[in-house]
């Protein structure tokens, strides 16, 4: 049942109110004054509050100012029997949902209650994903290594520096780029991936610039590129090492003067994107034998960040694991499980060549398979080395 706080200094517009939306079966209170209808919205989650905008100790669009301030997610009608352009302006542009001038109309009124509603349904489910994907892209440790590349994350992420992110496969390269992106100043802006492994290389320079219709054969309409699509936001280049040396050229070029050009264009476009860049090759042994441009390496490694490998930090392999019962049974809705001490301990000598990506997939598997504590033998079998 949806909550609604009518926050009105008339009793009888109250009154009125609560009987209309009781018997739409709405969960309805009451404030009497804007203070109170500030403290309550404060203190308790309401889908909609219907305010009036004249009130005794605190005016009605400074009780949408403070609440939007404070974060709440309750959609606000304003209702007023002054129902000028300036006051439902000023209402929107302080974060209302929509501005009904009184005597209320009964059928304009219901339907913006529950157009609100949806809204406000809407903004909860967003925030729970966001919440949630911050959680999956968590970088998970308290060992030194892995402390250090969080301080570095923490120190860069406010800047506009390029960052080089170096680290076997599995590491976590990909989860050091997005929480840059998300502790950044970008963060409202695209965070647009690459995997420049992935994409042969005929098609990078398409897949990064974007090409105009007809620059080639199967060229049937324009393209916008990851360039473009970054614009104001932050462009990863994963496997950077696997770029073409002539798309390096390319991408040097719109590093220097902030400009890309389209396949088969001509015409410069100006962007404004910041670079993290990620690879598990040795970029200065690729420069020596050829294969990556120096120049490019320097623009690129303004800040440089190693993610150790799971060996390096088996301190946080519990931590690590713990996180992934949580996050894998969250996944399937079911109760998080368990290891045994020796299991854990067990888990803590294993090789992990895979590194977090494998710790991951077999923490899963664990789950799907095993009861509600994991043992030592289960751990041997399901991962994958025999009894």
């Amino acid at each position: 049942m949806a909550k609604i706080l009518v926050i009105d200094d008339e009793k009888t517009i109250r009154d009125a109110l609560r009987d209309i939306l009781e018997y739409e079966g709405y969960d309805v209170d009451e404030a009497k004054d804007g203070q109170e209808g500030l403290d309550m919205v404060l203190a308790s989650l309401y889908d909609v509050a219907l305010c009036d905008i004249k009130m005794p100790k605190m005016d009605g669009l400074d009780v949408l100012l403070k609440a939007k301030e404070e974060g709440v997610i309750t959609q606000f009608v304003m209702v007023s029997a002054f129902g000028n352009v300036e006051n439902a302006v000023e209402a929107t542009k302080r974060g209302a949902f929509d501005f009904i001038t009184k005597p209320p109309d009964l059928n304009r009124l219901l339907v913006t209650v529950r157009n609100a509603i949806e809204k406000s349904n809407d903004v909860e489910v967003i925030k729970t994903l966001k919440k949630r994907v911050y959680k999956l892209n968590e970088i998970v440790g308290e060992s030194p290594l892995i402390q250090k590349v969080k301080d570095t994350i923490d120190r860069v992420a406010p800047t506009e520096a390029r960052i080089l992110v170096t680290g076997p496969n599995g590491s976590g390269k990909e989860m050091v780029a997005k929480q840059i992106h998300e502790k950044s100043n970008r963060l409202k802006k695209p965070l647009v991936e690459v995997n420049c492994a992935a994409i042969p290389s005929e098609l990078i320079e398409s897949e990064l610039f974007g090409h105009e219709k007809g620059a080639f054969t199967s060229a049937i309409k324009q393209r916008i590129g990851k360039f473009e699509q970054a614009d104001n936001g932050t462009l990863f280049l994963d496997e950077i090492g696997d770029m073409s040396l002539s798309a390096q050229a390319k991408v040097l070029r719109a590093l220097q003067e902030n400009k890309i050009t389209r396949v088969g264009g001509e015409k410069e476009i100006k962007i404004n994107v910041r670079i993290i860049a990620a690879t598990n090759k040795d970029l200065k042994k690729e420069i020596a034998e050829g294969n990556f441009r120096e120049d490019l390496y320097h623009r690129l490694n303004v800040i440089p960040i190693y993610v150790p490998p799971l060996a390096e930090r088996r301190e946080d392999i519990p931590l690590l694991a713990e996180k992934f019962l949580g996050d894998v049974a969250e996944e399937y809705g079911d109760q998080p499980k368990t290891f045994s001490s020796d299991a854990m301990d067990y888990m803590k000598n294993l090789p992990w060549t895979g590194n977090v990506r494998e710790l991951r997939n077999v923490v899963e598997r664990l789950v799907i398979m095993c009861d509600a504590t994991i043992s030592v033998d289960e751990v041997k079998l399901y991962a994958g080395l025999g009894l």
